[in-house]
């Protein structure tokens, strides 16, 4: 089957708490034209059960599947998006369902792109925002809070819309070089920090508040693999550099 722009949405639930809220998911990326469905530690359920909830969808149950962790449940994304209704204080790429929908297609030309969404009672952890290329609201009044199938279904159909055609193939790379992978980004990010530790950057500063301005601005910066690495080698340079001072 050739591959379609819809086709390499991938929907991540990070640790969904209850069944009908998977089934309503499934429904919606059905109705929607997504085809995969990628759940990180979710409640047991019954396969049997959920399509009794969202009828005719048994082809995409069946490709549902588990992950212990979340890392593997996006590995080969080229962009990961997560869907949040907080505010943060780190500088993060904030976005729109339908201004995401486009930039998730456009960068669906290169690879997989993971839309993911949190638990019902809390949404996603700061630390799996950490790993997002952009955060997105769905506007709404000042009660924010969505339930989890209905706010896949607003990124789902802010998609198709976008898409128009279902079936529209894609386009060959337009890069030289492919975007990142997850595992790229954190080893650059692992590397950038001990570079820091290493100069005793972080003296009179919080780590934890530093990494993750840088991690927003590499997002941001959306680099492809040849400059990640040619930024990841100087940063490495850096320890070294620091090593080779010492040794003489």
């Amino acid at each position: 089957m050739t591959p379609t722009r819809l086709g390499q949405i991938r929907v991540v639930l990070y640790e969904p708490q209850d069944p009908v809220n998977i089934a309503a998911t499934v429904r919606a990326m059905k109705n929607m034209g997504l085809e995969t469905l990628h759940l990180v530690r979710p409640v047991e359920y019954d396969p049997f059960r959920l399509e009794g909830i969202a009828h005719n969808t048994r082809d995409l149950i069946d490709r549902i599947r588990h992950f212990d962790d979340f890392e593997s449940a996006v590995a080969g994304c080229v962009r990961v998006v997560g869907f949040t209704a907080r505010r943060r204080a780190a500088r993060w790429a904030v976005t729109t369902p339908r201004d995401e929908a486009a930039a998730a297609l456009d960068a669906a030309v290169d690879g997989p792109v993971a839309y993911v969404f949190g638990r019902e009672d809390s949404g996603l952890p700061n630390e799996i925002l950490d790993r997002v290329h952009a955060a997105v609201m769905i506007p709404t009044t000042e009660h924010a809070s969505l339930n989890l199938a209905q706010a896949v279904l607003v990124g789902a159909y802010e998609l198709h819309l976008a898409a128009s055609d279902a079936t529209r193939e894609l386009a060959p790379p337009r890069k030289a070089a492919p975007p990142p992978s997850p595992e790229q980004l954190e080893q650059f990010f692992a590397d950038a920090e001990r570079s820091l530790d290493a100069t005793e950057f972080f003296k009179t500063r919080v780590p934890e508040h530093i990494m993750r301005t840088l991690r927003s601005l590499t997002y941001r910066a959306a680099p492809d693999a040849r400059e990640l690495s040619l930024v990841r080698a100087t940063v490495l340079e850096v320890v070294n550099y620091l090593n080779r001072l010492r040794r003489s």
